[in-house]
């Protein structure tokens, strides 16, 4: 998630910055690597003890020199940065080991939020703890545990799926395997493939209650509410939102012990009264199932040929 330094206050700043490095402590980190979260968006939401790695180690990787510098600004910190991203990592690692060898102190960020979170970064942690060298984290922001805070769906248990394929096909399939995971699945998402991906959501795991959450703790911060289809065909309509998306989908719950039979029965108790569209529509949110699947079933009983 990219950080907008624009959504920072900055009035008065300039004197809390002062007085926020002056109370860091002088005192070098042990040597080892440092994973430190950076804000996902207002430039105010990053720890004091960040800052103080961020000043005080020896070099600094991060996924984008110019963001970073950015944020190092605000805050009066001048620090040697190097480029560590998913094209260059495999190159980098055995540098970063180098520096830990001789006893440095190495501190990676992202471009924003916390690093080795769908980020190359987690393979340098891996691989640096699997040599021997500290590692530890310099925890704060997180754009997944803030979409699901914001999303009002369960947080007790949750499931943190990362990116999804580009294609359909493979999105498809990578949804089946999370299908039937019992808690709330959390995804990242780019805006030109939200509302695709949003259709394949609906096809896969139901008309499950979910949220769209972008632009988080940025000044037109937005969370949308709805079931799977509605979110889909509102964002098929408006075209693709700006900024990077969280989207959080309710687990599967008791929606999906709903049996043939009952879904059977629910159908023909509402064909009764509605269209098929709507019949459709009202089981499909109710018990969680595929709409085709739903949809064939009214179909038959319109036809009085149901299997």
């Amino acid at each position: 998630m990219s950080t907008d330094p624009s959504d920072l206050n900055m009035r008065g700043a300039g004197r809390a910055r002062h007085r926020v490095l002056e109370a860091l402590s002088p005192e070098k980190p042990v040597p080892g690597l440092y994973l430190v979260a950076t804000p996902i968006g207002h430039a105010s939401d990053i720890t004091l003890r960040a800052l103080g790695l961020l000043a005080t180690a020896d070099v600094l990787y991060c996924e984008d020199t110019r963001v970073t510098s950015k944020l190092l600004s605000l805050y009066g910190i001048r620090q040697k940065l190097e480029p560590y991203h998913e094209h260059n990592a495999a190159r980098m690692r055995p540098k970063i080991a180098a520096r830990l060898e001789k006893g440095e102190v190495v501190a990676l960020v992202s471009d924003a939020g916390t690093p080795a979170i769908s980020d190359p970064g987690f393979r340098l942690a891996r691989d640096m703890a699997a040599a021997g060298h500290f590692v530890t984290h310099c925890p704060g922001a997180s754009a997944a545990l803030t979409g699901l805070l914001l999303s009002g769906l369960a947080t007790d248990r949750f499931f943190f799926c990362g990116f999804l394929p580009p294609k359909h096909q493979a999105r498809l399939s990578e949804l089946e395997t999370v299908k039937e995971v019992p808690a709330t699945l959390i995804f990242y998402e780019s805006p030109k493939r939200l509302a695709a991906s949003l259709k394949d959501m609906e096809a896969v795991l139901g008309a499950r209650p979910s949220a769209v959450a972008r632009e988080l703790t940025k000044k037109f911060e937005e969370v949308r509410k709805g079931t799977l289809s509605e979110l889909a065909k509102a964002y098929e309509e408006e075209g693709a939102p700006k900024g990077e998306i969280v989207i959080v989908v309710e687990a599967p719950g008791k929606r999906a012990e709903f049996s043939k039979e009952q879904i059977r029965d629910r159908l023909s108790e509402l064909l009764n009264e509605v269209s098929l569209k709507d019949a459709v529509a009202e089981v499909t949110r109710e018990s969680g199932w595929k709409r085709s699947d739903v949809y064939d079933l009214a179909l038959a009983l319109k036809k009085n040929d149901a299997p």
